[in-house]
């Protein structure tokens, strides 16, 4: 399942804002063509993106008074595990809820398109948590990962697909006829290859598998450094997502991978815009054609390597590099309002 981006403008999850109306009012008003809901990080620790899908996780316990998230394996985990693997088996998608105080925006998200139209709307995005950096942040009582405990491991895997699955079932009751998208963030992949974690190729893109193989819909993987992005095209994801802003020539060492990902309809998310990453108040020292110039050098690294630049633009989305969620709010709304502007003008410049 593929579509045809033309350079429209969606964001990745987070944003600093403490009320959920202003804040899915400031994504609605900007990613009017693909509107995600937004995790609210501020508001409460089970807005942190290792918490808000941790819910129903056999052996999880959330400490909220130290902030603090772990496995603990002196629990029932095989009784849990039971449990779940029963209501993953049987589809009982309900059994597998995210909380509404572990996602005040999504539930608001969701009761916006219940009333109003949105008639611009062409897909709606959701995320999860993804399955390594879920494993890698998320340890137990001993400090030992949870990726590398096996019945740990099949525990969140599932979880987080299933979480996957509620999502799209909200936003298919509030618009039926509408597309979904979910972005699997996965942060920890800048450390893949190191020594910093024990990771051969064909687990990463086996644990991958598993999540995007649950999901009814599009769906992305979002690494917000650098990472080995042939080990993302290998995978059947429709859309990588990438910091743009700083990372546009490592793409580039991957002209074959690329090519062959846009090929079978994979779609490439241009991160363009400064979100916190370098310095937090990058973003204000951008422009519009600053980002647009950024961009297009950027494309042309991949085109001056044999990329035809009509797919490229065709297969491209405009979003922000990562999150929002550490900014000012006044700086996350000038990364919306900006990737929205630099969309727009793409899509007036190729596509009008």
């Amino acid at each position: 399942m593929s579509f045809e981006a033309k350079c429209m403008a969606t964001a990745i999850g987070s944003v600093p804002h403490m009320d959920a109306g202003a804040a899915c009012s400031l994504i609605l008003d900007n990613l009017y063509h693909i509107p995600m809901w937004p995790q609210l990080p501020n508001i409460s620790f089970k807005e942190n993106m290792y918490v808000q899908y941790s819910e129903g996780m056999p052996g999880i316990t959330i400490d909220e008074v130290e902030r603090r998230v772990y496995f603990d394996t002196a629990k029932d985990i095989i009784g849990e595990l039971e449990t779940l693997f029963r209501s993953y088996l049987a589809e009982e998608i309900d059994a597998f809820a995210i909380g509404q105080d572990y996602a005040r925006g999504l539930y608001t998200f969701l009761e916006l398109l219940s009333r109003e139209q949105y008639p611009e709307i062409k897909i709606l995005k959701g995320h999860i948590t993804g399955p390594i950096s879920m494993g890698l942040a998320v340890s137990d009582q001993s400090k030992k990962p949870g990726l590398y405990d096996d019945v740990l491991r099949e525990g969140f895997i599932k979880t987080l697909a299933m979480k996957a699955k509620y999502q799209v079932k909200r936003f298919k009751e509030v618009r039926p006829n509408l597309p979904t998208l979910i972005f699997i963030d996965e942060p920890y992949l800048m450390s893949y290859g190191s020594a910093l974690i024990s990771l051969n190729r064909d687990q990463a893109v086996g644990y991958l598998e598993e999540v995007i193989g649950a999901i009814d819909g599009l769906t992305g993987i979002h690494c917000c450094g650098n990472t080995d992005w042939s080990l993302l095209a290998e995978t059947s994801v429709d859309i990588i997502s990438f910091d743009a802003y700083s990372y546009s020539e490592t793409i580039a060492l991957y002209p074959k991978e690329m090519k062959a990902f846009l090929d079978r309809g994979g779609i490439l998310a241009w991160g363009i815009v400064p979100s916190g990453l370098p310095l937090p108040d990058q973003v204000a020292r951008e422009s519009v054609a600053s980002l647009v110039e950024r961009l297009e050098a950027g494309m042309q690294l991949l085109v001056d390597k044999g990329i035809d630049k009509e797919l490229l633009l065709n297969q491209a989305l405009i979003t922000p590099n990562c999150g929002t969620g550490s900014m000012k709010p006044e700086f996350a709304e000038r990364t919306f309002t900006l990737s929205h502007e630099a969309s727009e003008v793409m899509r007036r410049k190729y596509f009008s």
